[in-house]
């Protein structure tokens, strides 16, 4: 059965812009899109019970107004919408379940304070058990133009060499789920995979500065030897994929933030959550690639 590339849908800007990428992805991966809209359902009060009709049918429209404006844009795509009752985080971590990949659109706040990632979207990253996108959306807050017969159509979705996917690895504990989503995110896009792994050497090496400076070397050289190995076996599979490496002395999140900047698509894992962890946790490096990366970034669960 054909797992879709599912989107979150709540209305907002952000989330048209998130449901405009899963479009473009779904068309890369050869796959439909499934547009999916929870909404939290509360009792009304006897004094207003207007009010919490008008609120349902807005709701139950979210998902269609959607599809019709994507389907206005990209006629010979695959499109399904579901509004679905219940709590936002348990409907899209349910979806996931179902879905090739889950994306959900994130607020701009600005270059210093970076991305805006809302409490449903940080815990449906931290325990979705599909590979999460997070897309960013425009600053604005206001309400998306309604859709018309003269909104444009994007091409079809192509990727210049210059915008690579980037990948986060971590040699400590390689995996592949996430090695094998960004070569097969490089692959569809015809795009290069700049891989990029930050370490720190250890201490006990260090004996001044020109041993420093031979040590940072040879090491260097040998931590990118290590890398290459990892990623043989899937440069074997995906042999159009041209593969860059950076191993890099300092902090990971600063050299991959660099390398991000321009990205197509970056790429990082984060380790699977036992089922019943209520409170959304993230590695510190995914915490700032998430706020502060300006791309789209894919969060991949593995282990």
């Amino acid at each position: 059965m054909t797992r879709p590339v599912a989107v979150g849908v709540d209305g907002s800007p952000a989330a048209l812009a998130a449901a405009d990428w899963g479009a473009r992805e779904a068309l890369l991966r050869g796959l439909p899109l499934w547009l999916v809209h929870a909404w939290e359902w509360q009792p009304s009060s006897p004094a207003r019970p207007a009010e919490a009709d008008a609120a349902r049918r807005w709701s139950e429209g979210v998902p269609l107004e959607v599809t019709d404006r994507l389907r206005r844009r990209y006629p010979d795509l695959g499109i399904s919408a579901d509004h679905v009752v219940g709590l936002p985080r348990d409907v899209l971590c349910q979806a996931a379940e179902d879905a090739e990949v889950l994306v959900l659109g994130t607020v701009a706040a600005g270059r210093i304070a970076g991305f805006l990632l809302g409490s449903v979207a940080m815990s449906v990253v931290a325990h979705a058990e599909a590979p999460v996108v997070v897309v960013r959306g425009p600053a604005s807050a206001g309400p998306p133009a309604p859709a018309s017969e003269s909104d444009p159509a994007p091409p079809v979705p192509t990727v210049h060499a210059t915008a690579p996917v980037v990948l986060g690895l971590d040699l400590g504990r390689p995996c592949d789920e996430v090695i094998r989503f960004a070569f097969e995110s490089a692959a569809i896009r015809t795009a290069p995979l700049a891989v990029v792994h930050g370490w720190n050497p250890p201490p006990y090496y260090v004996y001044g500065l020109g041993a420093a400076l031979t040590f940072g070397t040879d090491l260097s050289a040998k931590e990118r030897k290590s890398v290459y190995r990892v990623l043989q076996p899937w440069q074997e599979r995906f042999p159009s994929v041209e593969v860059s490496v950076q191993a890099v002395i300092g902090e990971p999140v600063h050299h991959l933030l660099d390398a991000a900047a321009d990205a197509a698509l970056v790429v990082i894992g984060r380790h699977r959550r036992p089922a019943r962890a209520a409170l959304p946790h993230l590695g510190h490096i995914a915490h700032a690639v998430l706020h502060h990366c300006p791309s789209p970034v894919a969060v991949v669960p593995h282990g």
